[in-house]
């Protein structure tokens, strides 16, 4: 409802916009109003027609955004947009006019049908295709300033949940309880006192090894879990019952490194765990998500967490996916799914890869709006004739001098935005005020 209120004000702003323009031109041509009703008449028509043409486009506009997202800025999607506002317009004034015609005036439905003319549509749709383009502009600009904040915080973001990650891979309080079963195990098994060291060093060096990377295999991550619990089984012997799933229905499978590490000492840290009451823990597949799950049996002791491990996860899954983390808990079962991810995202490559990277993407992204730009300035060029033709068969008056000039701003902006120049507000300027605006801490409610 909010959208909606927001887009019907805009609505009635454009109107009134199209109102003064034209009155403009019709008083240059000698056309005036001979009294405030038939302004207002005039002025309630201008407005119906006005929102009714506005609202039906804008959704439209936003149905293409939503449906293609991203990609929406193609050259299909731009043929797309001008067929649609086309048809959109055509309908639209369709069905005024035979309201108007017929409910109002008092017309024939066959007599309106009749007397209708191409010439009737064309002019609307121009102006309609007209300010679709200045609205399209705009939404460029607002896409491509979202597109750097979202750049910016992504890169401040992946340094934060990485420093957090690093933080929180492997609890001090794991390595002190390791070493503790370790000088035991030395003294009544020897045997089990080596396999538990070789399984130790193993843990760190799968620590070491994934540190840098954004996503792993889940096989590689569920082989890590299982020589993980094999410590924790040492430590707790048999009170402790795991299972993982023998197979993963897409090999190809990503997840984020040392997140079932996290989870599984999260399950052990806050869960009695005695031969009397086992701690069931049980990793499962589903739905394109990795499901961890553990009875739960809180400890009566145990100082309160302060979720910092489950805020990590998610976090780092925020950077990468839209796809959510799920954390539910009753009196009976607590379970964590994790996404499946299938691209391999790498944003937290070595410094030499990733500028490599960011170069490759940063000259991929330039051409995609050196193509647009060379696009939207041919249809310009195309279109610019058009207008002076209309306007030379229609009256004496240079109306068309107002959408190709207006028109002209649009293709100037686009080309300073496209080339790098502003001589008013720079890129200097727009990466000062990210950092400025990333660095508040409540940036969020703005």
């Amino acid at each position: 409802m909010e959208r909606f209120l927001k887009e019907l004000k805009r609505a009635f702003g454009v109107g009134i916009l199209v109102f003064i323009v034209f009155h403009i031109i019709e008083y240059f041509n000698g056309d005036k109003i001979d009294s405030l009703n038939e302004f207002l008449i005039e002025f309630t028509y201008n407005q119906v027609y006005a929102i009714i043409f506005y609202m039906a486009n804008a959704y439209f506009f936003f149905y293409l955004v939503k449906r293609f997202k991203e990609s929406f800025f193609t050259f299909k999607n731009l043929i797309r947009v001008i067929f649609g506002v086309s048809l959109v317009t055509v309908l639209c004034l369709f069905f005024l006019r035979f309201l108007q015609a017929v409910y109002i005036d008092g017309e024939g439905i066959f007599e309106f049908v009749s007397e209708e003319k191409v010439g009737y549509y064309y002019k609307f749709v121009i102006l309609a295709l007209v300010i679709s383009s200045i609205f399209l502009a705009f939404y460029y600009y607002r896409h491509l300033q979202e597109t750097k904040v979202k750049e910016q915080k992504i890169i401040a973001g992946t340094a934060s949940a990485k420093f957090d990650a690093l933080k929180n891979q492997l609890d001090p309080h794991f390595l002190f309880n390791s070493l503790n079963v370790l000088t035991s195990l030395i003294e009544e098994n020897p045997e089990a006192a080596t396999k538990f060291t070789t399984s130790l060093s193993k843990v760190y060096r799968y620590v070491l090894e994934q540190k840098n990377k954004d996503l792993v295999s889940v096989e590689e991550e569920l082989k890590f879990a299982n020589l993980y619990m094999l410590l924790i089984k040492m430590r707790f012997e048999d009170s402790i019952v795991f299972s993982v799933p023998e197979q993963i229905s897409n090999p190809e499978a990503k997840v984020v490194p040392l997140s079932l590490q996290l989870l599984l000492e999260n399950a052990v840290k806050h869960n009695m765990v005695t031969p009397t009451k086992k701690l069931h823990i049980a990793i499962i597949e589903k739905n394109g998500y990795l499901i961890i799950k553990n009875n739960v049996q809180t400890k009566q002791v145990v100082k309160a967490g302060t979720g910092v491990g489950l805020r990590n996860i998610q976090q780092r899954y925020d950077l990468l996916t839209d796809k959510p983390v799920s954390i539910k808990k009753d009196e009976k079962e607590f379970t964590v799914s994790i996404p499946l991810l299938t691209k391999n995202i790498t944003i937290m490559e070595t410094q030499k890869s990733y500028i490599s990277e960011k170069k490759y993407e940063r000259a991929k992204e330039h051409l995609e709006k050196l193509k647009g730009f060379y696009i939207h300035f041919s249809i310009y060029l195309i279109m610019a004739p058009v207008f002076i033709y209309l306007n030379f068969i229609s009256t004496s008056f240079p109306w068309a001098f107002f959408p190709i000039i207006g028109w002209g701003f649009g293709v100037a902006g686009h080309a300073m935005e496209v080339f790098d120049y502003n001589p008013f507000l720079g890129r200097n300027w727009e990466e000062k005020k990210i950092r400025e605006f990333m660095e508040k801490d409540d940036f969020e409610n703005y």
